[in-house]
């Protein structure tokens, strides 16, 4: 046991910045970075260490995020988070799990780092706004005001319909039965009409360029994925949600699905062999 409280706020400084960058290795470096700040501050003088180490950690994640934005500009086709290996922990903090979720997290790229900053600090950890001003730089009116925009904007983007894990586990095992059996039309059952399949390769693995749009057209493509040699499907627990782990020929793919109704409404699927270090380790994710 150690009273050191970086030790005690590490895994949570370790979601706010995966949180705001969407990259495990990212948000390591970031709670690294932290940790170097941290030892050379007097900590006597500290009157509440878990909100300054936020404030050190966002600071730290809000410049890599500057960084980052530019050069996922050039990523070749689509870009998706990093998925992180969790336990069905994680799914018992139903916020937290939604937050983290792989589909969350596509929609919090669209937003610029100030607000991604303020959103996830605000939304998520409860920060105050006169704290949050601290670390962006900008008065708490201006913050409030930068707040309602990102709700608005992540609002109207963001899944419908909350979905607990029970209910997402039915809905993968029926996928996984679809695609495991070939039964093209089962994969339609258990697709919305409007689904969107987005494939992220990196340029590192072959992977569609392009959104797959449309239940037939996503069922036809996984059905011939399906029919490769050495298919293999696990169920997992990818970033506090019932997920899917598929290899094929020693390649790995993490799928993360979005359901709504019933029905998977997008398929995310991870195949840049940079993004996949994470799912050898248990992430520990909290609030």
């Amino acid at each position: 046991m150690t009273g050191d409280p970086f030790v005690t706020h590490r895994s949570l400084l370790f979601t706010v910045a995966y949180e705001m960058l969407g990259s495990a290795a990212d948000a390591e470096d970031v709670v690294q970075e932290t940790w170097l700040r941290w030892a050379e501050v007097d900590q006597s003088e500290v009157h509440s260490p878990r909100a300054y180490l936020i404030r050190i950690a966002t600071r730290q994640a809000l410049n890599r995020l500057r960084s980052v934005s530019r050069r996922r500009e050039d990523y070749v086709g689509e870009w998706l988070p990093e998925p992180l290996l969790t336990t069905p922990d994680v799914a018992d903090d139903v916020e937290l799990a939604e937050n983290v979720s792989i589909a969350m997290l596509t929609v919090l790229e669209t937003l610029g780092p100030v607000e991604r900053a303020v959103f996830v600090l605000h939304e998520v950890f409860e920060t105050p706004y006169p704290e949050i001003a601290e670390v962006v730089g900008k008065t708490p009116a201006a913050v409030r005001q930068i707040a309602h925009r990102a709700r608005e904007h992540v609002g109207a983007r963001r899944p419908r319909m909350r979905v607990d894990r029970d209910q997402q586990q039915v809905v993968v095992e029926k996928f996984l039965d679809a695609v495991s059996s070939g039964d093209v039309q089962a994969l339609v059952e258990v697709l919305a009409p409007d689904v969107v399949a987005i494939a992220d390769g990196g340029g590192l693995a072959a992977a569609a360029r392009r959104p797959i749009i449309g239940a037939e057209r996503v069922a036809a493509f996984l059905s011939r994925a399906a029919s490769l040699p050495d298919f293999v499907t696990t169920t997992t627990w990818l970033n506090g949600m019932p997920g899917i782990r598929i290899d094929v020929g020693g390649e790995a793919t993490a799928v993360s699905l979005a359901v709504e109704d019933g029905r998977i409404v997008r398929i995310y699927a991870i195949r840049n062999p940079h993004k996949l270090g994470s799912l050898e380790k248990v992430s520990d994710l909290t609030r």
